[in-house]
């Protein structure tokens, strides 16, 4: 789940994110009417509960997926609630690339995609990386939570088998997997992170 949520997540919060940063006013493809739209979307799902959003969103994973059980049907779910909170993390972190880059680049002749490619998201890559860590962290802690949903997964195992059996080494076991989880992912994107800073 954690995967394939991260990366499906991660690619199309990475398109919503750079269509926030490009199309808000002074943009490199400035579009006041789609900015707003994005940007209310956003608001508006980004900070609904995950576990609550998962439930409403029920008819629609039933109808994407065939199910609202088990760890492939929540993967649907766990996509869009990433999507929406990676586009966020995205257009804050290219928000603080220097305009004076791009003007130069549009001074050239870029391309508004030649300059997204190989200015805006090269530029912005090392706190990228740190947010899209930070993104993976979360990603870990919903995927538990779809644990109560009958998503499977920790979660899943962490309440079936040790809270609702009263085994509390059970639990804790699964507590110790997470966080092992959740320091190694750190530690990859810090050291990428620290490589990117580099370049």
């Amino acid at each position: 789940m954690v995967s394939a949520t991260i990366v499906l997540g991660g690619l199309f919060g990475l398109v919503l994110g750079v269509l926030l940063n490009t199309t808000r006013r002074g943009g490199i493809m400035a579009n006041p009417t789609v900015h707003t739209i994005l940007n209310v979307l956003v608001n508006i799902i980004r900070p609904i509960p995950f576990i609550i959003f998962a439930a409403a969103l029920g008819p629609l994973t039933l109808k994407v997926t065939g199910s609202t059980i088990g760890t492939a049907s929540m993967i649907f779910p766990l996509t869009l609630a990433a999507t929406f909170g990676i586009s966020r993390i995205v257009e804050q972190n290219l928000v603080s690339v220097d305009p004076g880059v791009i003007e130069a680049a549009q001074a050239m002749g870029a391309s508004p995609w030649r300059i997204i490619r190989t200015v805006l998201i090269p530029e912005a890559l090392a706190p990228l990386i740190l947010g899209y860590t930070f993104a993976l962290v979360a990603v870990i802690d919903m995927t538990a939570v779809v644990g109560a949903m009958g998503g499977g997964g920790l979660g899943n195992f962490a309440l079936a088998y040790g809270y609702q059996r009263y085994q509390w080494a059970v639990t804790w076991a699964a507590v110790v997997i997470i966080i092992v989880f959740v320091q190694i992912a750190q530690f990859i994107g810090n050291a990428l992170a620290r490589k990117a800073l580099r370049h």
